[in-house]
């Protein structure tokens, strides 16, 4: 299959061939314990694809193996492609960073802050602006299971429908956690991006995906839906039982049906190992593949440099910062493992991730599906940068 970059032998770009086995063995006995149904592994360098294996099952039950084209809910990393068509439209004069996204979506005007641990609403001191939606500092959550009215909020809300300007009403009659640039919390603020993609572009957020950046990109099997003559190519769904095993989940996260999820720019999109490595390339190449430039070198260099304090950064993320859209290397010793300072990265919830080391000229890819811990995805950065040897 073609995976829009060329393959090359491991030693041609300073990577060993016997290093790299190393990976799906290690792989494999994730799927033996019974702990992941599946894992596509996958590993660039230089603009070469020198790694490419799988080990698993796409679905346990009937015993159909993974493939190299199976096609995998993605769930967060839709949030680096929201951003970058964010940054399309910031490359074409619409807006500025720190423009008031009530500008384009009235519901966020005079928005509303907690205050004193929920206790007390008052107004926003500053306005949400496009920056705050990008780096996860508008005070706009995801909600959690910990004591405050915010998550009464967010449990009580509709936020998932076919109209995208519905979830944005909704998200805007909600107070925010922490006024606009205070501090970073991870939550909806992508998607909010996806519908201002909708209104700026004057077309359909999907549309839009499609046209400016999939069709250019070759990502032919990246979408908010699966169409049935693909549907056998679709990974499913697990979750961790009590036992410590997996069991298939059955009521899917932001799905509007078996082969479909909602318009969400933060968590909705299916894709597959290759679309994606085209996307990351594109990244890696500063904006261009194949003769296709999406964004000009310096907006790249913008999106993947930190813009937060590094100790805004939750316990679980040490030595990050956070861009425009990726979590981004700012302490390799931090990071308690193998890297390189500038490597921008974000994952998805189900065990998905991927990073993009441009020191290194390097990207790996990992996909599974598992609603879940990851302690494979450390392991699989380790194996990852034990195999340079230039």
């Amino acid at each position: 299959m073609d995976y829009g970059i060329p393959r090359a032998v491991p030693e041609e770009v300073g990577m060993s061939a016997a290093r790299l086995e190393r990976i799906a063995p290690a792989m494999q006995r994730w799927v033996d314990n019974g702990k992941i149904p599946c894992a596509l592994t996958m590993i660039a360098r230089e603009g070469k694809l020198v790694h490419l294996e799988k080990v698993g099952m796409q679905d346990v039950a009937s015993e159909k193996p993974i493939d190299f084209d199976t096609i995998f809910r993605i769930y967060s990393m839709t949030k680096p492609i929201t951003s970058v068509a964010v940054m399309m439209l910031y490359e074409e004069g619409h807006f500025q960073l720190n423009t008031p996204v009530s500008q384009f979506i009235p519901a966020f005007k005079d928005m509303k802050v907690y205050a004193n641990h929920g206790d007390a609403i008052i107004d926003a001191e500053r306005e949400v602006t496009v920056k705050h939606l990008l780096t996860h500092t508008s005070g706009i959550i995801y909600g959690g299971d910990w004591v405050h009215p915010i998550n009464d909020r967010y449990r009580e809300a509709t936020f998932f429908t076919d109209d995208l300007s519905h979830m944005v009403n909704e998200l805007g009659k909600i107070p925010l956690l922490h006024h606009p640039g205070d501090s970073w919390n991870y939550g909806m603020s992508t998607d909010v991006l996806g519908y201002l993609v909708e209104v700026v572009s004057g077309m359909p957020f999907a549309e839009f995906l499609h046209t400016r950046i999939f069709e250019p990109l070759g990502m032919v099997d990246t979408d908010f839906s699966v169409p049935e003559e693909k549907a056998d190519r679709y990974a499913t769904l697990y979750e961790p039982t009590e036992d410590g095993g997996i069991q298939v989940m059955e009521n899917i996260p932001v799905a509007s049906g078996p082969l479909s999820f909602f318009h969400a720019g933060g968590a909705g999109l299916q894709s597959t190992a290759a679309d994606y490595l085209r996307f990351c390339q594109m990244m890696l190449n500063e904006g261009e593949l194949n003769g296709n430039r999406l964004l000009g070198r310096k907006t790249v260099e913008l999106m993947t440099m930190s813009h937060i304090p590094d100790d805004w950064q939750p316990l679980w993320r040490t030595g990050s910062g956070f861009g425009l859209g990726f979590a981004v290397v700012t302490d390799v010793a931090e990071t308690h493992t193998l890297g390189s300072l500038g490597t921008y990265s974000w994952g998805g919830l189900a065990s998905t991730t991927f990073w993009i080391d441009p020191v290194e000229d390097l990207i790996a890819i990992m996909m599974t599906q598992l609603i879940g811990d990851s302690p494979f995805h450390p392991q699989f950065r380790v194996l990852t940068y034990q195999s340079i040897i230039d």
